[in-house]
């Protein structure tokens, strides 16, 4: 299977289990007289619309490439990620204000039955974070990975909510909003965690030199190439999942101009085969005088 084909089965797997979620919090948390369970159905909605974002997103990446695109369409998952950040900052705002609005209004203690509810949710979700972060190492996936800290913070929201929703249990009377203060600071959470799902994003699009172990071991397989004496410069920019590299390589001077063109094409063959995640590889020549 493809790193395609496993990103996308991945993310109809979010889609499933942020549809089934949204469900049995949404009526649990109406039922269950719990406004933390039902900003925990909110997020999980906007989830289900940040997974399809996704999706649409891995399908076009997965175009050939073209005239137009020779490098092909991988600089669409960081654009993705962009737009799951900004579904993971809606559902916070709205998180966050509503559970405001909450807090000023008079309402029942939640139900106890709720904490089971969220405790089943919370171990699923983080199951659900585990699975998906590691498909997105696995497929050099930065939108994979957006996805994955959607789960997390799923994960965390539920964790505040069940924290809220025993504190007004145990507490009784006067704490009847501690759920709300818990969706409250849940959203915090959310914020942030959008940052660290946006910088890795956003250098991704600037081409920052971010892959450090990429390029020792691209120096390191380089060596084990017969005529190539050494490596100088290499930049490494990501697009999709694939690794596009410019490496330049020292031969010996005193060889023909063929002999230089040869060695960097086997370089470039070696280095491709050994790291399946690289994409176009331009080797320049240098002499070693």
């Amino acid at each position: 299977m493809t790193n395609e084909q496993t990103a996308i089965r991945t993310t109809y797997f979010s889609i499933i289990g942020n549809t089934a979620l949204a469900l049995i919090k949404g009526f649990a948390g109406f039922f269950g007289n719990s406004y933390a369970l039902i900003a925990d159905a909110i997020e999980s909605t906007t989830d289900i619309f940040a997974s399809f974002l996704v999706l649409l997103g891995f399908k076009y990446a997965k175009r050939p490439a073209d005239e137009n695109h020779p490098y092909g369409h991988g600089k669409i998952e960081p654009l993705i990620t962009f737009g799951v950040v900004a579904f993971l900052v809606f559902s916070a705002t709205i998180i966050a204000y509503e559970s405001i609005q909450n807090i000023q209004i008079p309402h029942k203690i939640p139900k106890p039955w709720t904490l089971i509810v969220l405790g089943l949710i919370i171990i699923w979700k983080e199951i659900s974070f585990q699975i998906v972060m590691k498909k997105s190492k696995q497929t050099n996936s930065s939108s994979l990975k957006a996805d994955a800290w959607h789960h997390r913070s799923d994960a965390i929201t539920s964790v505040m909510a069940f924290i809220g929703i025993l504190i007004a249990i145990v507490f009784g009377k006067g704490y009847e909003t501690a759920d709300d203060w818990a969706a409250l600071f849940a959203s915090t959470f959310i914020l942030y965690n959008s940052y660290l799902i946006l910088r890795p994003a956003l250098g991704e699009v600037m081409d920052e030199q971010l892959y450090d172990d990429l390029i020792v071991e691209i120096r390191t397989k380089s060596a084990q190439v017969k005529g190539v004496l050494g490596t100088e410069k290499c930049f490494i920019r990501k697009s999709g999942m694939k690794f596009h590299v410019d490496l330049h390589a020292i031969v010996n001077s005193e060889i023909s101009v063929k002999a230089g063109h040869d060695i960097s094409h086997k370089l470039k063959d070696y280095l491709r085969l050994k790291i399946p995640s690289l994409g176009h590889v331009l080797i320049h020549i240098e002499p070693n005088k």
